[in-house]
């Protein structure tokens, strides 16, 4: 028996997409409001880039206002906590019960073979060093040897076996990631980090509750493949989807001009979002906006792709091109940097015949005062 298929407009399906991920208002002001965030968002995919502020912190400043550069990872003092979810993500703290049965469950992530590189008892050793002298990062630790390089199609991972150590412990939840020293990763262990959750009990079983959580984060999630599955993907081809469709956890989705269906969360049109606030919005390569693109063409009318990987001669726009977004449509790109306090616009595309000047001119305004002068702008 087929469950009944909601069918959108692309317009009904744009304005539920960016009402539903918070781009029509200002979410809240400073480092208090950035937990309701994640708590709403579900996860917020993690890039180390850093141009005009990594992806993590584009994705918090389209939301909250006074924000400094960096400031997202304040939410790693007890609140969060890192691990694989649409890739590596920023997670909020509730969620680590599941992540951490998870791993016990079905290791992840070359787990196996990381463990199987490390010499004996080198593992208990810095898991013991962590406890003791946590936060540390990789680099505070004792010196354990070196281990046999993985190789990931030509990508080496760490020869340090205190490195390797710290990478299995912390995929085993073992150890999370709790703050950072400039760009280091501090690790400490979880009754230490996350005191409120890491003792709790998971509710329900993993499968639902992050198909669920993956849904809420996405808004409209692709039932075809791509990476918006990631970690997912046999959740994706097993019966869970419709089963939870069947129980009215979810709702299937077309939107019009598309073959594609969707997975939305139950009861999804009635949600009411606010008024767009008229604000002209720049989003991180990473948004959940965006992670769709084939659907964000088709709404939006919209090609973006992320050119960071691609060879110089293959790149269209450029290295770090990011989107704009105005009163809910996708209306330019920007090629941009930080250079010393000054935000610096190497190239501007306008793709809408009504692109908004001063809106723009006050989108770069506020993200210079957000990403140039962090000491002065942190609430």
């Amino acid at each position: 028996m087929f469950s009944v298929m909601t069918a959108l407009t692309t317009d009904e399906a744009r304005n539920f997409l960016v009402g539903h991920h918070g781009l029509r208002s200002v979410f809240g002001e400073g480092r208090s409001a950035l937990a309701p965030l994640l708590a709403r968002m579900r996860c917020i995919q993690l890039d180390p880039l850093d141009p005009i502020g990594t992806n993590a912190d584009l994705v918090a400043m389209a939301r909250i206002d006074g924000l400094a550069r960096g400031q997202i990872y304040d939410l790693l003092d007890g609140q969060a906590f890192e691990h694989w979810a649409k890739e590596r993500c920023l997670l909020p703290s509730s969620a680590f019960p599941y992540y951490r049965d998870r791993v016990v469950e079905t290791p992840w992530w070359r787990l196996g073979e990381r463990h199987r590189k490390l010499p004996g008892g080198v593992l208990e050793d810095v898991l013991a060093e962590v406890a003791e002298r946590g936060p540390v990062a990789a680099g505070d630790l004792q010196g354990y040897g070196r281990v046999e390089q993985l190789d990931y199609g030509g990508w080496k991972s760490t020869p340090r076996a205190a490195t390797l150590a710290l990478k299995v412990l912390w995929t085993r939840c073992q150890v999370v990631v709790c703050g950072r020293r400039g760009k280091h990763k501090l690790y400490d262990v979880p009754d230490r980090a996350l005191p409120r959750t890491h003792k709790l009990d998971r509710e329900h079983a993993f499968e639902p509750w992050a198909l669920v959580e993956r849904v809420e984060a996405a808004g409209l999630l692709s039932t075809a493949t791509g990476p918006h599955w990631s970690m997912l993907a046999e959740v994706r081809t097993s019966g869970l989807p419709e089963e939870l469709v069947a129980q009215g956890v979810l709702e299937r989705v077309t939107v019009e001009g598309s073959r594609r269906e969707y997975l939305a969360p139950a009861g999804f049109l009635d949600r009411v979002y606010p008024d767009d606030d008229g604000r002209m919005r720049i989003l991180g390569p990473l948004d959940p906006l965006i992670w769709d693109r084939k659907l964000i063409q088709h709404a939006f009318d919209f090609e973006y792709i992320w050119e960071v990987y691609k060879p110089v001669e293959q790149r269209r726009w450029g290295w770090y091109v990011v989107p704009l977004l105005h009163c809910g449509r996708l209306v330019g790109r920007i090629d941009a940097r930080v250079a010393d306090t000054a935000l610096i616009v190497d190239k501007l595309w306008r793709e809408d015949t009504t692109f908004d000047e001063t809106a723009y001119a006050e989108c770069l305004a506020r993200h210079a005062r957000h990403v140039c002068n962090p000491e002065s702008d942190g609430l």
